[in-house]
């Protein structure tokens, strides 16, 4: 499973109710209403303040949470940005508060560990969520969050997202209480210049609660002092991962439009013209902030006279490159094609535009933040879900390489292997064999023993294929210049069969893509997913006819209700 494999048991309370919602409405809600956080509004979730904290000894607790059955996960969604939660029934006792620094660094040093659907949730990250219950706890996990969280630790930030998203959404008291806390403005990115995880730190929160929120909320969030903090970090004087999460936050303050207007005053693109040269540079901490200036660039702080990168990029020698079309909007890909980002809570999967049937095939990666992917083969029939937390490796129609965790995944189920973590500028090497139908995965030119078990499912249509969690980032080579590691066998690369037009080569900006849908004519009946198909089949049970047969064959909830799909009707008086 992608990130850790979970399936489990969410507990949110309301004051009014008082009920215990499951993990199935909880990833629904997550899947259909979340989309990107926008939704959420400016809700809140009601807290419980009259609760007491009742001692529970630390016995008490380990037995309570060892006799807890595990519930059989391989029919539920899963989701690897969050491990599973028993919590607390609405008639249990808090938990007794504990240290929270200790509480969210016991969650950092745990988290990589978690991998299998059968595991508990950690008990500092119950603990966690119970704390931000309350305004007063709410701010003091966020607090812990800044101060404690190292910057030396690949999954920090990913830490960080994680447990602000579980978290209950703030109230404006909270918010406002945070900001006077906080008291950010030019002045203080300039200090404790020397510790940069601070600033760090604060940024990914920032960044995180502007994700989370939407209109109102974070256009009051995003105060004067705060955008003049976030903006004097991307000084070249601030450390390079300072000014990438001062970057990332702009850019969801920016989801919102007058947020975005107002940061787009600021002269911000000045800035990022000079970090957007860092794109290549040999550093991977500065790449990764140039590679995030040359996006932001390019679709939300359009700079007037500046050439956008897709039209100057020279793609004569590239002819497979990751497939665009079939990527959610949160995952970032390169102008030629071939590196991708994700800055988005969700996890994120692309595929290569070229698939293949039979022969020897290989590829290689370049590992550019040394976090959680999930990097591999998948075919046609493979699930990306990414609000449900399906990625490479996470059904039996894909296997995938963790360098992170040091897993390979097959069907959501994941075993060691014996390569060291991975680091920054490794090169992972990815062979398919066909014809003796197995897969070889190599670190800097050192292989493991061959996995087979996805032949059992398929033997065609393969696709080199990757899952990103937070703030993670790679470049694949599928051939177009020389291998670092080649394998001692003979093999094909996808740059010498693959071939892409001119205008299938080109990855549009945003902004572009979106004035060219708006130019595209839609007939009245025709299927919601599609566009294309005239939408004559309807769904059994739940008796939804939104779709096109091909597309409803494809499915097997509905992608309105998210009821399961038992039978398809074709109604042929529907057709034209």
């Amino acid at each position: 499973m992608i990130v850790f494999g979970w399936a489990v048991f969410l507990a949110s309370r309301s004051l009014g109710q008082g009920l215990l919602l499951t993990l199935e409405e909880h990833i629904a809600h997550f899947l259909g209403t979340r989309g990107a956080t926008t939704t959420m509004g400016n809700s809140c979730i009601c807290r419980d303040d009259s609760g007491t904290d009742d001692s529970v000894d630390t016995q008490q607790q380990q037995a309570e949470n060892s006799a807890v059955p595990t519930a059989d996960t391989r029919s539920q969604p899963r989701d690897p940005v969050r491990p599973p939660r028993r919590g607390r029934g609405p008639h249990e006792p808090r938990r007794k508060k504990q240290n929270v620094d200790g509480l969210v660094l016991d969650t950092l040093a745990v988290i990589r560990t978690l991998v299998d659907n059968d595991q508990e949730p950690p008990y500092s990250m119950i603990t966690l969520h119970e704390m931000a219950e309350t305004d007063e706890g709410w701010l003091d996990v966020v607090q812990s969050l800044i101060r404690v969280i190292p910057l030396e630790d690949p999954l920090g930030p990913a830490v960080i997202t994680l447990l602000l998203d579980e978290c209950p959404l703030p109230t404006k008291d909270a918010l406002q209480k945070l900001t006077e806390i906080l008291n950010l403005n030019g002045e203080v990115a300039c200090q404790d210049s020397g510790h940069p995880a601070k600033h760090r730190n604060t940024s990914a929160v920032l960044g995180c609660l502007a994700e989370k929120l939407a209109g109102p909320a974070s256009i009051g969030l995003l105060s004067p002092g705060i955008l003049e903090y976030l903006l004097q970090c991307l000084k070249l004087q601030s450390h390079p991962t300072v000014m990438l999460f001062a970057l990332i936050a702009l850019e969801k303050f920016a989801q919102t439009s007058e947020n975005k207007l107002t940061i787009s005053e600021s002269s911000i693109s000045d800035r990022l013209v000079t970090l957007e040269s860092w794109a290549n540079d040999p550093d991977y901490l500065k790449r990764q902030v140039g590679f995030c200036a040359q996006w932001s660039l390019d679709n939300l702080f359009l700079k007037e006279g500046r050439q956008l990168t897709y039209e100057k990029v020279n793609l004569s020698s590239i002819r497979a490159m990751l497939n665009s079309n079939d990527v959610s909007e949160y995952l970032k890909i390169s102008p030629h094609g071939l590196e991708a980002r994700c800055d988005a809570s969700s996890f994120e999967s692309v595929r290569c535009t070229f698939c293949v049937d039979a022969g020897v095939w290989y590829y290689e990666v370049t590992v550019v933040t040394s976090g959680v992917m999930q990097i591999g083969w998948a075919t046609r029939d493979s699930k990306f879900l990414n609000h449900e937390g399906y990625g490479i490796g996470d059904d039996e129609y894909s296997c995938a390489y963790d360098g992170c965790r040091q897993l390979i995944w097959y069907n959501a189920r994941s075993k060691p292997h014996i390569h060291p973590c991975w680091k920054e500028g490794d090169t992972v090497g990815f062979l398919l064999d066909l014809n003796e139908k197995q897969m070889i995965f190599f670190l800097n030119g050192n292989q493991l023993p061959p996995e087979k078990q996805v032949f059992s499912s398929t033997v065609s249509g393969f696709f080199a294929a990757a899952s990103f969690m937070s703030y993670q980032q790679c470049e694949f080579n599928f051939g177009a210049k020389p291998f670092k590691y080649p394998p001692s066998m003979k093999f094909s690369t996808f740059n010498d069969y693959a071939f892409l037009t001119a205008e299938e080569k080109i990855i549009l900006p945003r902004h572009r893509r979106l004035a060219l849908l708006k130019q595209v004519s839609i007939r009245e009946n025709c299927c919601s997913l599609c566009c294309d198909e005239v939408a004559d089949t309807q769904l059994k049970p739940c008796g939804h006819s939104d779709l096109c047969m091909d597309c409803a064959l494809q499915l097997e909830t509905c992608p309105l209700c998210r009821k399961e799909i038992v039978s398809r009707i074709r109604q042929i008086s529907h057709i034209s």
